[in-house]
């Protein structure tokens, strides 16, 4: 019987766990589902379904180097994927569906379906772990139950790791050629627009480009990383999120280049490569919580009692936040950023989850909606993770009374105003003091064309703060 690949976030042939199990079973063939309906249903960004196609048509290439054909069908959404499955396992006498694993509520349902369905066919649906270093289920608490804090999460996974280190999986040896006609990757999905050559330079397709990437940045930045990685104007960040969100790139091999670079140590050694596998793990843990906290993929707070706060309704502020008019420079070039890469610098992410949530008093489910549309990378675990831990309703999440102030953020992270000049030239001829707050050099050159703050921090601050404290001592 021949095994079927059905490919997902996982648009790899290295280390991909599925791909060598299958091919290591019998003859494989791989399916692809555009599925524009869901991704519209799930804010999935026009960039990142464009960056889904274009690393979908260079694994195309790399599959038929180990002649896998690739079939690519289109249904409008995961309702039709179980009988569209079984009708190609009975097409092509499949025996065997190999998936890689993915962690929403909403992809669990798919899959459970898909398994239902195969039953009828004679297949089976064969599960593996590949977007994690730990099956979620092998990472508990003493009492059985899933972290809630990072501290503790990253304990265990360091006692893990440092007793057996997860493998990367050498790519597969060509296979037999079978008579299966490869199909052609579509290069657009209707309704999403092509996003511009400017946007899509900064994120170029394929494994190659991934580890290229992935090594110039261990080469060059890892060993600083501590250092300049809250620096928005510096290249101190990897730029590796739409890679592993995608899946080109796997959580192991990046965890292994950071383990060279250190010598093989996990959490000592070089500061910059320590907090990288920190970072790594973050992103793990996050995959978790979709697991034991299946609420937070449904749109709810993970601190059920916070669902009280009295949001606010604000469109206009909303608007202004969105594209990058609030009349605080840091906000607005980090969300100008967004608009024209499809990607915001870590820290600033943070920076501006925090001035919606609680300077604006905004619902942060408005802020991570709009994050997903617009996001390369985005990811709903790390997504809804950031965006919970901002506004104190999540795990692990920062404590309520504590706000950035944009103004000291900005000095401190972009002091020369380098930053801030990239994304807003109408504030190019202020000097370095004056660019953090231009309304305070308003009565001198002033910054003609730029909005006045939109919010006063601290009436805002206090307006946050006695929101949080009313919902009681539960906090």
């Amino acid at each position: 019987m021949n095994q079927l690949l059905w490919l997902r976030s996982d648009l790899r042939v290295a280390d991909n766990t599925a791909l060598a199990a299958a091919m290591d079973a019998g003859p494989t063939v791989a399916l692809y589902l555009v599925t524009p309906a869901q991704w519209l249903a799930h804010d999935d960004a026009a960039c990142k379904v464009d960056f889904r196609l274009r690393n979908l048509s260079a694994l195309s290439a790399r599959l038929a180097e180990l002649n896998v054909p690739l079939l690519i069908r289109r249904v409008e959404d995961w309702q039709a994927v179980p009988g569209q499955i079984a009708e190609l396992c009975q097409q092509h006498r499949i025996g065997v569906v190999h998936i890689n694993e993915e962690y929403g509520v909403n992809e669990q349902r798919r899959d459970e379906a898909t398994a239902y369905a195969l039953r009828s066919t004679g297949a089976s649906l064969r599960r593996h772990c590949d977007q994690l270093l730990f099956a979620p289920d092998s990472v508990k608490t003493l009492a059985g139950g899933c972290f809630k804090v990072f501290s503790q999460f990253r304990k265990v996974c360091y006692s893990r790791l440092s007793h057996s280190l997860p493998r990367c999986i050498p790519v597969p040896a060509p296979q037999p050629w079978i008579p299966v006609a490869r199909d052609p990757v579509p290069t657009t999905a209707a309704p999403f627009a092509r996003p511009d050559d400017a946007l899509r330079a900064h994120w170029p397709a394929g494994e190659d480009a991934a580890h290229q990437r992935l090594a110039s940045f261990a080469e060059h930045c890892l060993a600083d990383y501590q250092q300049r990685r809250d620096m928005p104007a510096e290249p101190g960040t990897s730029r590796l999120s739409a890679y592993l969100a995608t899946g080109v790139l796997s959580p192991r091999q990046c965890l292994h280049a950071a383990l060279a670079l250190n010598q093989g140590e996990l959490d000592s050694g070089n500061p910059g490569a320590v907090t990288w596998i920190n970072e790594l793990l973050w992103r793990e843990f996050y995959k978790h919580i979709l697991v034991g906290y299946p609420e937070v993929s449904k749109g709810q707070a993970l601190r059920r009692h916070t669902e009280a706060l009295p949001w606010r309704h604000a469109p206009d502020e909303l608007a202004a936040w969105q594209q990058g008019r609030t009349g605080f420079p840091l906000i607005d070039a980090a969300m100008r950023q967004l608009l024209a890469t499809g990607w915001m610098h870590n820290r600033l992410r943070m920076v501006v989850a925090m001035f919606l949530c609680k300077n604006l008093l905004i619902d942060w489910r408005e802020g991570e909606r709009w994050f997903m549309r617009q996001l390369i990378d985005g990811d709903l675990a790390a997504n809804n993770g950031g965006w919970q831990w901002s506004a104190s309703t999540g795990t692990d999440s920062v404590p309520y009374f504590r706000l950035f102030n944009p103004y000291s953020q900005s000095a401190r992270f972009d002091p020369r105003g380098q930053f801030l000049r990239q994304w807003l030239p109408e504030l190019a001829h202020l000097n370095d003091h004056d660019i953090h707050d231009p309304s305070a050099a308003a009565q001198g050159t002033g910054a003609p064309g730029y909005p006045q703050p939109i919010v006063d921090l601290a009436a805002s601050r206090e307006r946050a703060l006695s929101a949080f404290r009313n919902l009681g001592e539960r906090l």
